[in-house]
């Protein structure tokens, strides 16, 4: 039987991604692409081709699927082209329009305020992913890598925001939170203190 090994992170990352004294960092990176999200999601909210028709994302559709004579398409691979094509055919756009500015929205405020800043930088990369796919270059190559980042820093990204309080208190999936594993103490004794990182 061969015996499994567990290989450790180098110790510059460790202290990087998971040491608070680094916050700051973190801090930096989290409002200006939280900043970024949440602009781009406030001037959607105000127009009307997003908000009521969804014009504004079918026009995006419309250029990203066209495959030139000559030249690269601006979507490379067939399938994600398919995919598009199948939500053009089906009036898609109208509410998805309305997602994509929610979903801009929302991650934008999450990072800010550093709430569940993992899950914000996951579904910021998804979209920044999503938009590269469709031919958009933009901010989105550095908003990605950013967001990339943000999601290996997860436990102290959002030091300075409120997952300060949110992560011992809900926990993870894999480690429940304080609000998890309230038990009755005996008398006599006291219950364990908090562990807090460093």
């Amino acid at each position: 039987m061969r015996q499994q090994r567990m290989f450790e992170d180098p110790p510059f990352a460790r202290q990087l991604f998971g040491n608070t004294y680094f916050s700051w960092i973190w801090l930096i990176a989290r409002l200006y692409v939280g900043w970024q999200w949440l602009t781009s999601g406030w001037g959607k909210f105000n127009d009307p081709k997003w908000m009521e028709t969804g014009a504004a994302l079918q026009a995006f559709w419309e250029r990203a699927i066209v495959v030139p004579e000559t030249g690269r398409p601006p979507v490379v691979f067939d399938w994600y082209r398919s995919f598009l094509e199948v939500l053009l055919a089906g009036g898609h756009y109208t509410w998805f329009a309305k997602l994509v500015l929610l979903g801009e929205i929302a991650v934008g405020l999450a990072l800010i305020l550093g709430a569940f800043t993992g899950i914000a930088a996951f579904f910021g990369a998804l979209m920044n992913w999503n938009f590269m796919m469709a031919g958009s270059a933009s901010t989105n190559p550095v908003m990605f890598a950013l967001a990339v980042l943000l999601l290996l820093a997860w436990k102290t990204a959002g030091y300075y925001g409120l997952d300060r309080w949110l992560l011992p208190a809900l926990g993870t999936p894999w480690q429940p939170g304080e609000i998890f594993q309230r038990t009755e103490t005996p008398r006599g004794s006291q219950p364990p203190l908090p562990a807090h990182q460093t």
